[in-house]
């Protein structure tokens, strides 16, 4: 008997071929435009953490601290200096005063003064903050350089049931800049403050 040859075995072997040169390029191709795709949603992602995650918590926190510090004040205080830390007995605004139905006369600016408007601030109604939230000392009102947060506030004396007995303290916090081409984040608290605490 002869022993039987498996060229069929050869062939299949023979018949089989590798990738092309141009077959892997074409996959290459596909793979680059779809790393592209994930890398332009990682730049996304990275901007909206920074503004959104830190930069928002930063300035709700940082609004938060000056509310603390104005809601500790009397009523119709009209001299505590709350832009610097610790507060001073003097040589500030306080909470603009009271007006003239609670005492007589008229002491500091009626329970009115400020802005809550960062475009607008109001002297002896702004402080800023460097980078890890420390105050900076200004010079004549001017923001000083190297500021990263603005704080601005405003104080609004209001009717309920009694003339002038509330007051409303709105803070509101801003960045000096933001990742990417995104709006500046921004956070702005309210509260009212009852005559006489």
């Amino acid at each position: 008997m002869k022993p039987t040859k498996k060229p069929r075995f050869r062939k299949q072997l023979n018949s089989q071929a590798g990738l092309t040169l141009l077959e892997a390029m074409i996959a290459l191709t596909v793979l680059l435009v779809a790393a592209v795709g994930v890398l332009s949603l990682g730049s996304v992602a990275l901007t909206t953490t920074e503004n959104q995650g830190h930069l928002m918590a930063r300035t709700a926190e940082y609004a938060q601290d000056k509310m603390e510090q104005l809601l500790a004040l009397k009523f119709c205080d009209a001299t505590s200096n709350t832009t610097v830390l610790p507060a001073s007995n003097n040589g500030g605004t306080g909470l603009a005063g009271c007006p003239v139905p609670l005492v007589n006369p008229q002491t500091g600016t009626g329970g009115n003064g400020g802005s809550s408007n960062p475009a607008a601030p109001v002297d002896g109604y702004v402080d800023y903050l460097d980078a890890n939230g420390n105050l900076l000392p200004t010079a004549g009102g001017g923001a000083p350089a190297g500021w990263k947060y603005m704080r601005v506030w405003q104080v609004a004396s209001i009717n309920v049931n009694a003339p002038n007995t509330v007051k409303r303290i709105t803070v509101t916090v801003t960045v000096s800049s933001a990742l990417g081409n995104a709006a500046f984040p921004q956070s702005t608290l309210a509260a009212l403050k009852a005559y006489p605490f």
